[in-house]
């Protein structure tokens, strides 16, 4: 699995150095990415996979938000999938009959917002982070939490993703 990393807005991120945002990315994209795929019934992946992931500024994912959701403010990820289905399971056959190197789609992150909710939250930044780019990467593969039962199973799978990488639960009580 590689993520691609594009660094557009580095005040934006004044907690992270390039290095750490690669290394933090490749880290948890590879770990939604193992444990998205073991929920959906993939065992292993033989395909090669990759992904982009944009760490933005607030006024840059702001105009995006507007551009693809109509909605004109920042929020903390987006994500634009390479594929379309019903189910993850949809997805994953998709990305599997696309061939030996399979490209998922991209996420974007806004710094500020990112940074404002690591202090409103009281979460370390390592963990907050770690956690949007698994909730991103998860929509990459199908995954959605419109409705309970699918919100319940992405939570799950974010839960798991995150104790993995040794952070606490991004939806307990307790700070990270």
């Amino acid at each position: 699995m590689r993520a691609e990393l594009i660094l557009d807005a580095a005040a934006a991120w004044p907690t992270f150095s390039e290095d750490d945002l690669a290394t933090l990315a490749d880290r948890a994209v590879a770990t939604a990415f193992h444990v998205g795929l073991e929920s959906a019934g993939f065992d292993h992946w033989e395909a090669d996979a990759a992904l982009s992931v944009a760490f933005l500024d607030d006024t840059r994912v702001a105009r995006l938000n507007q551009d693809f959701r109509n909605k004109p403010e920042p929020t903390n990820v987006l994500s634009w999938p390479s594929f379309e289905g019903e189910t993850p399971e949809d997805i994953m056959e998709q990305g599997q009959a696309d061939g030996p190197a399979v490209y998922w789609g991209d996420l974007a992150l806004a710094g500020e917002t990112v940074h404002r909710e690591t202090l409103e939250q009281e979460k370390t930044p390592d963990a907050h982070l770690s956690h949007l780019i698994i909730h991103g990467v998860l929509h990459l593969l199908g995954f959605d939490h419109i409705e309970e039962e699918q919100a319940e199973l992405m939570e799950g799978l974010e839960r798991l993703a995150m104790r993995d990488l040794g952070y606490p639960d991004p939806y307990g009580e307790s700070a990270e």
